[in-house]
């Protein structure tokens, strides 16, 4: 990542309240007339390439329509709010953000969405193992409330990988003592669930966020679910 550009295309921008309604971007010489903006905004250049469509494995991710997305929910790097050690990765469930913390007192922050399964577990944990393009096995509760997942139960061999797959392009597996917590960080074709609280799943991220994560983080890295 060129870190450089990263910084200047995530810059945050500020309003100086005695201009009344004129913003000062501080990329930009002179001040801009217009609405105060919220939130991050929108660069075409930077979040188009990182949320382009991509080949991966032979299988075809779409391009994420980005701009429908609360800019708050884009990944980019933030001050660490946490003071976890670098690597580890935190999920706020309440205001619906991964943070992977950095060296330096940064970290990088990615918007996720929460399932019901989402706010069954928290602690900290390990993430024991990753996987691409991971098969999904629905579980008994789920398939409970929607008999016609029982095509894919684990005794039937699960959902085969796939861009419509639940789990999307990567999944982290979290275990706590050793044992199997059933909470994943996993991808997603759901993009509008982003920011949102879902009927079901665990922490979902866009496709292409979750692959960014997965490359970064090590094995047996520390989890902390608040």
């Amino acid at each position: 990542m060129n870190t450089d550009r990263f910084r200047q295309e995530t810059a945050p921008v500020f309003r100086n309240p005695a201009l009344e309604g004129r913003w000062v971007d501080p990329r930009a010489e002179g001040i801009l007339e217009g609405p105060q903006p919220t939130g991050l905004p929108p660069q075409s250049a930077y979040y188009g390439d990182i949320y382009a469509a991509v080949d991966d494995g032979g299988y075809q991710i779409p391009a994420v329509p980005y701009r429908q997305i609360d800019a708050r929910f884009y990944r980019q790097e933030v001050s660490d709010p946490f003071g976890e050690r670098p690597g580890t990765i935190v999920v706020d469930t309440g205001d619906r953000f991964l943070y992977l913390i950095q060296p330096g007192g940064s970290a990088l922050r990615y918007g996720v969405g929460l399932g019901r399964e989402g706010f069954a577990w928290n602690g900290r944990g390990v993430i024991q193992w990753k996987a691409k393009w991971p098969r999904w096995t629905p579980p008994d509760s789920m398939i409970a409330r929607q008999p016609q997942l029982a095509k894919f139960s684990a005794s039937n061999g699960g959902m085969a990988p796939g861009v419509n797959n639940p789990l999307g392009a990567r999944a982290l597996y979290i275990f706590q003592n050793g044992q199997d917590t059933l909470y994943r960080v996993h991808g997603s074709p759901e993009w509008q669930s982003i920011g949102k609280a879902v009927s079901s799943g665990c922490v979902r991220m866009l496709n292409q966020d979750v692959m960014d994560l997965y490359d970064r983080v090590r094995g047996k890295a520390p989890i902390l679910v608040v």
